[in-house]
């Protein structure tokens, strides 16, 4: 008795029909992904080799871009100042980000007014809250030296002394950026389960001992996320330091944005501005890993 076998080239033509289906939803992302993300960088790069003027024309000139920029003392201040902003930038709100999550975690009156309060000045452009601190930096007329005068203290220069600038400038990141570290760390307590803090305070542990021991742990992962966006805003400031300081007094304040900036946009350096922006590039994505390691390293097991 003979048996009829069905042939699977229909199937195999389905399948086949079914793989260019998807080759055709994709190819839209892949043709966006090549013109905003792959085309400009293969582009810089190829600039960041020339050495390249507005209005002139470009000269090859290999690997040059990069070694001036390893012996160029401005640029090496500025990535100093840059890394000076960010560390500041990034450990001052996450303390008082964590201290202001774990005050609204507890139940008191007007709990949710106050909390509310808190969180308006993230909700502020950077530019506007540039001007506004701009104003309560001034020596003579600001606001900070007249509180300075009330407690007693002398007047300070703020952002026009070259040691106090940037503290100065990390004190507009934090009053701007802690109430979102407090917004995730806040996210973070309210998941936090309740049977360890009974457990522990039956056995008579302390406030102290149940944050260090319990809380602290059980949120790190949290405080990564939180130190993650923080990084990378810190790390890409631009706007707020170009209003308030523009890179002065002197030099004092010019991170990698602003050098690049002014490479680029003041002195029409596009070769070199371009190698400034895959040096950066660079910088960032070691961080990033760095980031991405410790929060492997923090999530629950």
């Amino acid at each position: 008795m003979s048996m009829t076998v069905t042939p699977a080239a229909p199937r195999a033509g389905f399948l086949a029909r079914r793989r260019r289906s998807y080759r055709l939803f994709i190819a839209p992302a892949l043709v966006v992904i090549g013109a905003v993300i792959v085309f400009p960088w293969l582009f810089t790069l190829w600039m960041s080799v020339f050495d390249w003027k507005i209005g002139s024309a470009a000269h090859f000139v290999g690997l040059e871009n990069y070694e001036t920029l390893l012996v160029n003392r401005r640029f090496i201040e500025a990535v100093v100042h840059t890394f000076y902003f960010t560390a500041l930038a990034v450990v001052v709100p996450l303390l008082l980000g964590t201290a202001a999550a774990m005050i609204f975690h507890r139940e008191f009156p007007f709990r949710g007014v106050l909390r509310g309060v808190f969180i308006m000045p993230m909700m502020a452009t950077p530019v506007a809250v540039a001007l506004v601190w701009t104003m309560m930096f001034h020596p003579q007329q600001g606001v900070l030296n007249y509180l300075l005068s009330l407690v007693g203290l002398p007047p300070s220069l703020w952002v026009y002394s070259p040691t106090l600038v940037i503290p100065s400038l990390v004190m507009v990141e934090v009053w701007h950026w802690t109430p979102l570290v407090m917004l995730i760390v806040l996210g973070g307590l309210a998941a936090l389960p309740t049977e360890p803090y009974e457990s522990a305070r039956l056995d008579g542990a302390t406030e102290w001992q149940l944050f260090r021991f319990i809380t602290l742990p059980l949120v790190a992962p949290f405080l990564v996320v939180a130190a993650v966006i923080r990084t990378i805003d810190a790390l890409k400031t631009f706007d707020t330091i170009y209003v308030i300081t523009g890179g002065g007094p002197g030099t004092a304040s010019e991170t990698i944005n602003l050098y690049l900036y002014l490479q680029a946009f003041a002195f029409y350096n596009i070769g070199t501005a371009s190698a400034v922006v895959v040096v950066f590039f660079v910088i960032v994505l070691a961080l990033a890993l760095l980031l991405l390691h410790v929060r492997e390293k923090t999530k629950w097991s």
